[in-house]
């Protein structure tokens, strides 16, 4: 990685527009567009990305296709309500899916992102060769489209993740490593991460927080350089792995205190170049 690629994630429900300009004022070369509700893939955002990528020269490295319905972020009824692991919602979410895919070709994006859920870790439940079939099918739908599909990290551990990508097979499969994901689901140090996962490593969320305190809530959220990820180790250690991809920074908070914190986060990460 011979010069940092740095971006933020943006949401194109507020319009695709908003997004480029925001990363635009920020000086920044990159986004990840984030959809959550489908109905905003239409022909007028596509339109409208276009003309804004090219106008700013800012690149959309993913969409980060979200699903529609409930999402709890936490312990107790996150694995029953987050991603494409909990039966109940699974046929529309996987339409969901395959629509942010069309809308990535669409653009000329080269890949979706998205959390799969909480995947079971004992490969022998016949949950966990439930969604391996379905991540078949949409790895499948990615790849007649072109497409690569990222597993975002957070809700399993990196040995269930590698296990999963190995199961589905393909060679279309990646990771969008968003390490305090990984932090605030208390599910591993990021930096060990890459001895597990390294090699599948494609884009990577800037974000930092906090282990859980308690059983049953994630960690906090934190600006970056506050909270648990060793950013220099970290990107020091992505290098080795010859990663090429984007830093996209995130910090889910609004207002702002979301914009200077932002700005905070690109000098960090400009510093380790």
């Amino acid at each position: 990685m011979s010069k940092l690629r740095i971006g933020i994630i943006c949401s194109l429900e507020r319009g695709a527009g908003s997004a480029f300009e925001k990363a635009h004022n920020l000086g920044l070369n990159g986004v990840q567009l984030c959809c959550w509700d489908p109905s905003c893939y239409t022909d007028q955002a596509v339109e409208q990305t276009k003309q804004a990528s090219e106008r700013h020269g800012i690149e959309v490295n993913t969409v980060w296709a979200g699903t529609t319905g409930k999402y709890v972020w936490d312990f107790i009824e996150g694995p029953s309500t987050i991603g494409i692991v909990p039966s109940a919602e699974r046929g529309q979410r996987v339409e969901a899916i395959k629509a942010g895919a069309r809308f990535a070709q669409r653009i000329g994006v080269k890949s979706i992102t998205t959390h799969v859920g909480f995947i079971p870790e004992d490969p022998g439940q016949p949950l966990y060769g439930q969604v391996v079939e379905v991540l078949r099918d949409v790895a499948g739908y990615c790849n007649d489209l072109g497409l690569e599909f990222w597993f975002e990290t957070g809700q399993e551990t990196p040995v269930t993740l590698l296990r999963t990508i190995e199961d589905v097979g393909g060679r279309n499969l990646g990771i969008n490593l968003d390490p305090a994901n990984l932090i605030l689901y208390g599910k591993a140090n990021p930096v060990d991460a890459l001895d597990v996962f390294g090699k599948y490593v494609r884009g990577v969320h800037a974000k930092d927080g906090f282990y859980p305190t308690n059983g049953r809530a994630l960690g906090k959220e934190a600006a970056l350089g506050s909270g648990k990820v060793d950013f220099p180790l970290l990107i020091s250690r992505l290098k080795k792995l010859g990663f090429n991809g984007h830093l996209t920074i995130e910090r889910e908070i609004a207002g702002p205190q979301q914009i200077e914190d932002i700005k905070s986060a690109i000098v960090l990460l400009r510093s380790l170049r």
